[in-house]
């Protein structure tokens, strides 16, 4: 397989189908996802930014980094979100893979520590970050988990 993962801000003709990607996974207006990634290829600073996995030309996973992933605790930041590997793909280290790059990339920025925000319990664990606090997330009924990862 001809797998790999880039930087949306090394393949900026992505934009759009990342966008879309990316909204049909999350269900948010893909004009929110365009506007970060836009923000992210006009600038150079380490926030915010976007990743993908391709296979070929298909996306096949992705994930971003943004200041605050909607929720109360805008001091825990930036933050990983909208981590996601196509079903058809699980179980073969992708998302590991996006988290590895994610974190490798920031620390060679100058940002050592990052937060993902996340309802799931042990998947995180498996890549070195580890569980902080909960936290609410904007207009959610219940607290989500907020997990850690220091270089």
């Amino acid at each position: 397989m001809n797998r790999h993962i880039i930087r949306l801000k090394d393949q900026p003709e992505l934009l759009t189908a990342a966008a879309q990607w990316f909204h049909e996974k999350w269900g948010i207006p893909p004009e929110a996802y365009l506007e970060s990634m836009q923000q992210c290829l006009a600038g150079n600073h380490p926030v915010p930014q976007w990743y993908l996995a391709l296979e070929q030309d298909r996306i096949i996973g992705g994930l971003g980094v943004i200041e605050n992933d909607f929720h109360n605790r805008k001091d825990l930041t930036p933050n990983v979100c909208a981590v996601y590997t196509e079903e058809d793909r699980r179980l073969q280290g992708i998302a590991g893979a996006l988290l590895a790059r994610v974190c490798s990339d920031m620390k060679e920025q100058g940002i050592d520590t990052l937060y993902l925000l996340t309802d799931h319990t042990s998947f995180y664990e498996r890549y070195g970050w580890e569980f902080f606090c909960m936290v609410q997330g904007d207009g959610d009924p219940e607290p989500s988990r907020m997990y850690i990862h220091r270089a």
